[in-house]
């Protein structure tokens, strides 16, 4: 299934692509590689010069390695193309501060708080906002027991997805049908 089809013609003017890959290394670690790109179909007049149609305005990569507590451990980040190169790409290092924080616990919050605005980047900030779905994605199944597996029924607790969307809450028709054991009979208060 797809959006439904346009109601008037239209001409695509910008692309933006968001990516990331989850790699676990041989240390126990996982990194998660993330990349933002932001290209147009025509000439981009810039203060620091043109771009032309499909070369990149932002190419941006940030890197954090994870523990299997979601924590991160390591960062890298690294702008290979930007609208004031000498100016944008020297934010890098401010992703260091990303540093001790853990994906599940409050991390957007403290993203904000500590490179909102001049203290950041806001593409390479924007892009860290992927970060803790990306990792329970890659998690899923490896790290994180999901119950995806026959019946669930080893499993003595609760599937980490389940309660986390409207589709898996515990008291829902589809928990009720693939993961029986851990459904919660509706209450009717009427």
């Amino acid at each position: 299934m797809s959006l439904p089809a346009p109601k008037l013609p239209r001409a695509l003017r910008h692309v933006r692509n968001i990516e990331a890959q989850a790699f676990e290394r041989e240390d126990g670690l996982w990194d998660i590689d993330t990349r933002i790109t932001d290209t147009k179909t025509r000439v981009s007049h810039l203060a620091s010069g043109d771009r032309l149609p499909g070369d990149p305005i932002h190419d941006l990569w940030l890197r954090i390695t994870i523990n299997t507590s979601l924590t991160i451990v390591d960062v890298d980040a690294i702008s290979d193309a930007v609208p004031y190169p000498g100016y944008c790409n020297t934010i890098g290092p401010a992703y260091k501060k990303l540093i001790g924080l853990n994906l599940m616990r409050g991390f957007r919050k403290e993203l904000r708080e500590r490179l909102a605005g001049i203290e950041g980047c806001t593409h390479l900030t924007e892009l860290a906002g992927v970060l803790p779905t990306a990792a329970i994605q890659a998690f899923a199944g490896d790290v994180l027991p999901t119950g995806d597996t026959g019946s669930g029924a080893d499993m003595t607790q609760v599937p980490f997805q389940l309660d986390r969307c409207q589709a898996l809450r515990r008291d829902g028709p589809a928990v009720e049908k693939y993961y029986p054991r851990w459904f919660i009979k509706p209450s009717t208060n009427n």
